[in-house]
Formats: C-alpha cells, sequence, structure tokens
C-alpha cells in the first residue's frame, strides 16, 4: 500500500461505503489520513449503566434491542427509541426528532453511545445520544487501544456520513498507518518553519492526531495542520499578487478637477472614507500594473458611489468598464443607479443579462433606457462606443469582446467563483483594473487569508443623516404588540419586508422536515389573519427573472405594502420607503448574513426598525442575537460570528474550500500573520517555487481544483 492507493482496491467495500467516501472526498490512502477526527472520547469517561446518574454526560457500551419508530405521548414528536444493556442493567434510548436512527441499527448490535442521562420518576434514560456500531467491547477499565490503556485513553471521533461509521474510519485509518506508508510522505512545510514554530513533521503530527496519547499531542498536530493550510492559501494568494504586478495594465490619468466636479452631482456630501477609497483607486490607475483592490463596507455605506465617481474617470480616458454583478435584480437596480449618476453627461450605458439588453439614452427619450438587441449591444461594446456596461456572468460570454477594457467592477465578490472573477479580467495585452465590492463584513485574519492577493480598502461610517437602525429581538410572546407597532408605520405610508428561512412548507411525510417558517405560508397567514388591510407579494428564487422584475417594480413604486421572501434580498434590493423589516427564525441565519438583510432598510433618512424574531429558547442563541443589537458595525458581528460560528458562516464554505481545521486557525491572528510571513518571504526570493518542488507540485494541483470546481 502507498499514499495513493485506491480505497477502493485496498478494503472490502459495500455498495453504500462507497458512496459514502465519494461523497466525502475519499479516493486514496491519503485522502483517508487527511479526514481528521473531529474530536476525541476518553476511554476513562466509559461507565457502567448501574453507575450512571441523571445530568451524567456518558459513554456506555453495550447491546441495543427493542428498536422502534414512535411518538411522543405529548405533542405527538416523532421519535425512535431502544434499550440498551451491559453486565450491570438496562437503560432507555430515545432519540427525539431522529426516529430514523432507530432504523440505521439492528437490534442485538453491539454499539457504543454517548449522551446525557435524563430522567424522571426515577427511571433514567439518555436523550438523543451518539450512536456507533463497534466490533470491540471494551470494560470501564480498558480502552479500544487494548493494553495501553494507562497511557493511552484518548480515541477519536471521525465525522460521519450515511454507510461509514466513526468506528469503520477508525480501524481503516489504524490499517493504513500499520502498513508503515508513514515514512513515505515528503513533509510540503520546509524543516526551517516547523522548527521556528515547533510544530511536528509531516509523519508525527499523522500518528499524533489519529492516535494521541495525551491531549497535547492531539493539539499540536491540530496547530500543525492548520497551520499548512493556511500557509499554503497565503503561498498561493501571495504569487498570484507578485505575477498580477508583473503585467501591464492601462494608466489612467485623472483629474483631480474632474473627481470633484462629478462628486458635486451627486445628492449627498461623500464621507471622508469615500474620498480616501477614491484617492487609492485612482492613484491605482496611474501606476502601470493592474490594480486589484477589495473595497469592503456596510450596507448603504456608499461603495456604489465611489464605484461611479471611478468609473467616471475611466471613461472621461475614453476606456470602458465592466460592472458585474451576481444577480438580476442588483444588476438591474445598479443601472438604474448609474443612469442616476450619469444622466446629465453624455455617456452610453449598457445593460446584458441572461434575459435582455438595454442601453441609456433612448434615442426617442433621452431620460430613459431602451431594451435593443443582444448582438446589437455586442457590437457596439466591441466597438467602444458603449464604455459602460452592467450586467450579470452575461459579462463573461465568449460573444462579448471589449475594445478597451481598462476596468473591472464586481459586486459582491464572494457570491462569485475564482475562475468567473479571472474570466472578467482575461486579456491578450492589457488587463484591466480589478475593484471587487463587498458588503460582506470580513475579519481581518479571513480577508489577510481568503483576499491575501488583494489590497483592502474599507468604508466607515455612513452618509449624514442616516439613522442608526433600532434593532429588537421579538420572542412568541412579543408578536402581537410588534405587529400593532408595524401597522402604525404602514398606516404612515411606511413598508415591510418579512424574511422567511424557506420557500414552501416541507412535506408533512418526510421525517426529517425542518420545523422554519416559509415564505407562501406567512404571506398567507400574515393577509388572512394579521395585515389584511395591506397588499402583500412574495419573491423568492425559483421565481422566473420576469417574475421578480414585477414583484420588485411593484414594491419599489408603492403598489404593494408588504414583501415576504426570502434571504434573495440579502443583495441588491434597494427601496427607500421601506423601513421595516422582520426576521422569521432568525437563529438560522448567520449574523454578518442578518446584517447584510437588516441593511435592506437603511436607505434613506427615515427611521427604520428590524424585528429580529425567534422561535429558540435557547440562552446561546439569544446571547448571539443580543449582539445584533449590540454591536457598532458590521465588523464587530463577524468578528463574533467567526469565534462562534466560524468562517463558512461568513465567506461559505464551498467558496472558501477552508477544513474545519483552518477555520478555527482563523480565529488566532498571530498564526496567520505567520504562515503570511513566511509565505511572502518564499515568493519574494523564489517566485517560481524552484527550490521547494513539493510546495510547488502542492500549489498547482490545489489551483487547478479551485479553478474548475
Amino acid at each position: 500500500m502507498t499514499i495513493d492507493s485506491l480505497i477502493t482496491e485496498e478494503f472490502r467495500l459495500a455498495e453504500p461505503q462507497k458512496k459514502a467516501l465519494q461523497k466525502m472526498g475519499i479516493k486514496t490512502a491519503y485522502d483517508l489520513l487527511c479526514h481528521f477526527p473531529a474530536r476525541y472520547g476518553d476511554t476513562s469517561s466509559i461507565k457502567r449503566i448501574e453507575d450512571i446518574k441523571k445530568d451524567d454526560n456518558a459513554v456506555i457500551f453495550g447491546k441495543i434491542s427493542n428498536l422502534k419508530v414512535s411518538k411522543a405521548f405529548i405533542k405527538k414528536i416523532p421519535m425512535g427509541e431502544g434499550i440498551l444493556e451491559d453486565e450491570t442493567g438496562k437503560i432507555k434510548i430515545v432519540w427525539f426528532h431522529q426516529p430514523y436512527l432507530a432504523k440505521m441499527i439492528r437490534n442485538g448490535q453491539f454499539v457504543r453511545v454517548e449522551g446525557k442521562v435524563s430522567g424522571r420518576k426515577g427511571e433514567p434514560y439518555i436523550t438523543n445520544p451518539k450512536i456507533e456500531k463497534v466490533d470491540v467491547m471494551p470494560e470501564a477499565s480498558n480502552s479500544i487501544f487494548g493494553s495501553s490503556a494507562e497511557n493511552h485513553t484518548l480515541y477519536p471521533v471521525y465525522p460521519e456520513s450515511q454507510g461509514i461509521s466513526s468506528n469503520w474510519i477508525y480501524h481503516a485509518v489504524q490499517k493504513i498507518m500499520a502498513r508503515g506508508i508513514l515514512d513515505g510522505i515528503e513533509d510540503i512545510i520546509p524543516e526551517n518553519i516547523l522548527q521556528k514554530y515547533n510544530l511536528p513533521d509531516i509523519r508525527t503530527a499523522l500518528i499524533w492526531i489519529h492516535a494521541p496519547k495525551k491531549e497535547g499531542q492531539a493539539l499540536a498536530a491540530r496547530k500543525r495542520f492548520a497551520f499548512e493550510e493556511i500557509f499554503f492559501i497565503q503561498i498561493q494568494k501571495t504569487r498570484e499578487r507578485k505575477l498580477w504586478r508583473e503585467k501591464s495594465a492601462w494608466k489612467i490619468e485623472t483629474k483631480q478637477k474632474d473627481i470633484a466636479d462629478f462628486i458635486a452631482t451627486l445628492p449627498f456630501k461623500p464621507t471622508k472614507s469615500q474620498l480616501e477609497a477614491i484617492k487609492k483607486i485612482t492613484l491605482d490607475f496611474r501606476r502601470g500594473w493592474p490594480m486589484a483592490r477589495l473595497l469592503e463596507g456596510d450596507v448603504g455605506s456608499g461603495k456604489t458611489a465611489v464605484a461611479a465617481a471611478t468609473i467616471y474617470s475611466v471613461t472621461k480616458n475614453y476606456l470602458q468598464t465592466a460592472y458585474m454583478c451576481p444577480t438580476e435584480i442588483l444588476a438591474k437596480q445598479q443601472y438604474e443607479n448609474f443612469i442616476a449618476f450619469f444622466r446629465h453627461l453624455p455617456i452610453k450605458i449598457g445593460l446584458i443579462t441572461g434575459s435582455e439588453a438595454k442601453i441609456f439614452p433612448s434615442k426617442t427619450d433621452p431620460a430613459k433606457p431602451t431594451k435593443i438587441s443582444r448582438p446589437q449591444l455586442l457590437k457596439w461594446i466591441s466597438e467602444g462606443i458603449v464604455p459602460i456596461v452592467i450586467g450579470t456572468h452575461a459579462l463573461i460570454q465568449r460573444s462579448v469582446n471589449w475594445k478597451q477594457l481598462a476596468f473591472a467592477v464586481i459586486d459582491e465578490q464572494h457570491r462569485f467563483g475564482t475562475f468567473q472573477r479571472q474570466k472578467l479580467t482575461m486579456s491578450d495585452s492589457k488587463m484591466p483594473h480589478l475593484l471587487s465590492m463587498t458588503a460582506t463584513p470580513i475579519p481581518r485574519t479571513l480577508a489577510l487569508t481568503m483576499y491575501g492577493d488583494l489590497d483592502l480598502t474599507v468604508l466607515e461610517g455612513m452618509p449624514a443623516g442616516r439613522k442608526p437602525i433600532i434593532s429588537t429581538i421579538v420572542l412568541p410572546s412579543g408578536r402581537n404588540k410588534t405587529y400593532q407597532q408595524i401597522r402604525k408605520e404602514l398606516d404612515a405610508g411606511r413598508q415591510l419586508y418579512v424574511i422567511c428561512p424557506r420557500i414552501n412548507e416541507p412535506d408533512p411525510d418526510k421525517e426529517m422536515a425542518i420545523a422554519a417558517k416559509s415564505v407562501t405560508a406567512e404571506a398567507g397567514r400574515l393577509a388572512k389573519e394579521v395585515f389584511p388591510q395591506f397588499s402583500i407579494a412574495i419573491l423568492h428564487s425559483k421565481m422566473t427573472p420576469a417574475e421578480k422584475e414585477k414583484v420588485m417594480n411593484d414594491f419599489a413604486g408603492g403598489g404593494t405594502k408588504i414583501l415576504v421572501a426570502t434571504s434573495v434580498v440579502e443583495v441588491g434590493v434597494n427601496v427607500p420607503n421601506a423601513t421595516m423589516i422582520i426576521i422569521e427564525g432568525a437563529e438560522r441565519f448567520g449574523l454578518a448574513q442578518l446584517h447584510q438583510i437588516r441593511g435592506r432598510v437603511i436607505r434613506s433618512n427615515h427611521q427604520a426598525y428590524c424585528y429580529i424574531f425567534t422561535e429558540s429558547n435557547s440562552q446561546k442563541t439569544r446571547e448571539r442575537l443580543k449582539a445584533l443589537t449590540t454591536a457598532k458595525n458590521g465588523f464587530e458581528l463577524a468578528e463574533f460570528d467567526l469565534a462562534q460560528r466560524g468562517a463558512g458562516e461568513l465567506y461559505g464554505r464551498r467558496q472558501s474550500g477552508l477544513s474545519d481545521l483552518a477555520m478555527i486557525a482563523l480565529q488566532n491572528i498571530k498564526m496567520v500573520e505567520f504562515a503570511r510571513e513566511e509565505a511572502a518571504k518564499i515568493i519574494e526570493t523564489d517566485p517560481e517555487l524552484t527550490s521547494y518542488p513539493a510546495i510547488k507540485k502542492h500549489i498547482e494541483s490545489n489551483t487547478q481544483a479551485i479553478h474548475f470546481e
């Protein structure tokens, strides 16, 4: 067996196991070695049934029987149950809301059960325990590691998938390590870096993470693998940054008077932060290498105005700008914004999405845009007649050819993949300058890691006159009082968003149905029981672009008073008269996402209100949501969310590609800075990584995976 040996050839696998491994991305022996434990159990905590008492967190090994699916007497909650037995006694096991677990284990199976002991009337039982099949039955005084129990009481608990248990993974990993293949694994972190930061080498780290004799070994191994992942991201980003700066770009000379004249036409006075951002971007334009900058700011902080001012300077140099948005709703919203910005100027602005093409100004009405054929717009773009083009992914289709594309702006850039961003900036000659923008508040560690190839500019503060939004956590008992307050605002002419976690009601026959409010059901309930006198519409991702546009136009025009939607409104909806928002099931959203959603009502100088509805009685949930009412800005919330829920909630687990270990590492600013520092040293002296073949191989294989996911 080698590290490249296929698991399917080394182990006898049933079809469900093959599917589970494929789902988990485990193909080779090395893939399995890199499937790290989620946590560690301690065999010293194994208890006999006769010794357990209420409120214990117990680990029990025994035989399972009497498995069945039923419903609780109170509230008819679906549940699974069974009886666990060891040589000292029996205890009942109950899984509320998870009856399917009783079907995954067969009667007579030896199992390991871990959970909290509850009880009433003197009869203890274990609620919602973790359970797995086992092939060995340790005594409380021994461990699954045999005779070394006195030194080796920790055992790994691995992330599972239906068909593959933690126990199977444990034995498979032990078999792989027993074959001696660890000796042939090349360490891709240079030895001097390992010594400098006191990190174990690859062989030691793999042994310590899968079979630690003490907690310190497991922690050291996890630290090493977390550093490794952050380090290689930094290598890749630093290398991209250096290579990017070696490319040629348009030199765009900007006259301060032109910028000042444009800013004077804005309907508000720009903040100091906006003026500084404009200055940094226009300085980048003059340097001769392509700009790569991330503009970060809360919803309503004025990112679009900064983009408009810098785009104006590009247009004054007779060059073109592409402005790419993740959705048609946002593309059309920004198109209207840019028409307002440039209405007084003789500048053509195009719109291209999957469903239509437009040009401003119209020949028949200079104050409005008009629909035109896609071929006609593409022709004008290729001839340089249209200097500003706003659109969706349609901007990166092969049919779009630019005469002189000098500037690319990407709105809500984290919603695009790496490959999509690169396609917009690919060029055979001069590279366009790149400005990425996001309203998602990003903690410094995450920005340094995921956006290490970009210069970072943060917009702070809000335009003058904006009042802070009043956010209130509403428990079920406070609903009616809140509805009364909202009704007064609606009577005064204001409008309301209602955000729900799902589109439709779940299938009642599905055991895994999630109890969360849906757009369709909530809209019906509000129309019938709460706000029958006000017009209500719905909006969600499964509607066609034409349906979405009609709904949004009706809402923006005031024809609809209440819009019930999913988090599709998180991006791109701008209705100044909508000053209230209800977020149903708020506990199901990350704080950064909640912050963005409520930002939809910070669009005017009217007082805005956000009502955070939660059905959870959990103290932890209430404390987390309370941060929405106390944090000074989105960045504080982002830091809090990173600590509480991980980077996947902020950046998107799939987009980030970060493991759980790396997400935990992002909470350690020193580790991120050290990894960044070491990566910079290597790339500065050897950008082609000639002296680091292992690093180069690793980077190139991972880069390809990112580009073509």
